[in-house]
């Protein structure tokens, strides 16, 4: 029997290895006969706007699968669009299984997050509820680790290895200004209810570097004063003080830090608040309280996006992952997302599983309380050991004029790769 189209889209905030699972979901749909994988431009909601493309326009051969696993961001654009329930516009959904009806969509896949897995389980509710022919898999994502029932996601491992390393040159570089003065510096990283990002700072510690002094991580009420006494008795016993915390900290009453001066009142589609400015909060705060020199270091997108620096652990994951959607939905299963599955940590070895969506979907994955120590103030080797073995292995960038080379939209494939540029 002739099988129809695959539609693939990427939704939420990117990752180095986003792409990867993009290249897993082209390179297995092709493999298993499927006849078109098209790509949704801008997720879901460019998708109702009829923007999607072929992607056998734009990897024609392995250099060209093998850039996309090396480009970073989302190659087909994302979107933060929040799927209305059925009963609230069911035209939304007419419209998008109408384009589906007309593009022979038999699979949809969607690359993303804890909101990506909502869109996931209502457009499966909506099939089963109409008895249309299309089956959906959610396909995990997210640098937050934060999806419930996979052992870890995809981009995550990367992010940690970035955030580790940057964290040990940045206290290399305080280092070496101690002499003149002394001086906090206070490291913000992403997360907003979860620290798995900020524990990850942890990494940096070993025989050559002593790593960040605290740790904050959201699922601990972060208690200002005592912070102040933290830092002002370390300066007592040495020249650089680091502090690494996650962006979304907040107080006993449940207030943001970064809402304390800083912070952004507008919120996205789902209701999130916008996090921005609670290192420099922080860092201003103990420079009036203390006197003392301090700066405040947000790592901000570049921990999403630094794909030279990704884990081979985690780009293999990824890659992996995006066939296991398509070889589930093959199976004829619809309404789950893929999950990983760890069976050992040495050597580390992973598998992958399904779950059903509905159990992942608004539900979010924290740091267990056992994992941070008893002050509240780092994380404990139970997090590290879990940690680690994702950072391991490089996936080397394909360097051109001193430079990574990605695939683009403009890029139509390499044939050459060393000459594409004369």
């Amino acid at each position: 029997m002739k099988k129809g189209n695959v539609l693939v889209g990427q939704s939420g905030g990117p990752t180095a290895v986003i792409n990867s699972s993009l290249a897993g979901v082209f390179k297995t749909a092709m493999d298993r006969g499927f006849n078109k994988v098209y790509g949704m431009r801008y997720g879901i909601q460019g998708f109702m706007d009829e923007q999607y493309v072929d992607l056998s326009d734009y990897i024609k051969n392995e250099l060209d699968l093998e850039l996309l696993k090396r480009t970073p961001s989302a190659f087909l654009g994302t979107c933060r669009y929040k799927m209305p329930a059925i009963h609230e516009d069911r035209s939304v959904y007419e419209r998008i299984f109408e384009l589906l009806d007309k593009m022979d969509i038999e699979v949809f896949i969607y690359i993303g997050g804890n909101d990506s897995m909502d869109t996931i389980k209502k457009l499966s509710d909506y099939a089963i509820l109409t008895g249309a022919k299309q089956r959906f898999i959610g396909c995990p994502k997210t640098i937050d680790n934060d999806l419930a029932l996979t052992d870890h996601t995809p981009g995550f491992g990367s992010a940690a290895k970035y955030i580790g390393t940057s964290t040990k040159e940045i206290i290399r570089d305080c280092l070496g200004f101690s002499y003149q003065k002394k001086n906090v510096t206070v490291i913000e990283v992403m997360g907003r209810n979860a620290g798995w990002l900020t524990g990850a700072t942890a990494l940096s510690k070993g025989e050559d570097c002593d790593g960040p002094d605290m740790i904050f991580l959201p699922e601990v009420p972060f208690d200002l004063k005592k912070f102040k006494e933290q830092v002002e008795k370390l300066l007592k016993k040495k020249d650089v003080v680091v502090a690494a915390v996650s962006e979304g900290i907040k107080d006993a009453n449940g207030t943001y830090i970064c809402q304390l001066t800083a912070g952004s009142e507008s919120v996205d589609a789902f209701g999130h608040i916008q996090m921005t400015g609670t290192a420099s909060f922080l860092a201003n705060y103990i420079h009036d309280e203390l006197g003392c020199k301090t700066r405040a270091v947000e790592f901000s997108t570049l921990q999403r996006a630094a794909a030279h620096l990704a884990s081979r652990i985690d780009i293999n994951e990824a890659f992996m992952v995006g066939g296991a959607a398509v070889k589930a939905a093959d199976e004829g299963i619809s309404g789950v997302m893929v999950v990983i599955d760890r069976l050992s940590d040495d050597p580390y070895q992973s598998t992958t599983g399904v779950y059903d969506v509905h159990r992942i979907a608004n539900d979010e994955k924290l740091v267990p309380r056992n994992w941070i120590n008893k002050d509240g103030n780092y994380v404990t080797d139970e997090f590290i050991d879990y940690v680690r073995p994702l950072i391991q292995g490089d996936y080397q960038p394909m360097m051109v004029g001193g430079l990574p080379r990605h695939l683009t939209m403009n890029s139509k494939g390499y044939k050459d790769l060393y000459n594409a540029d004369k």
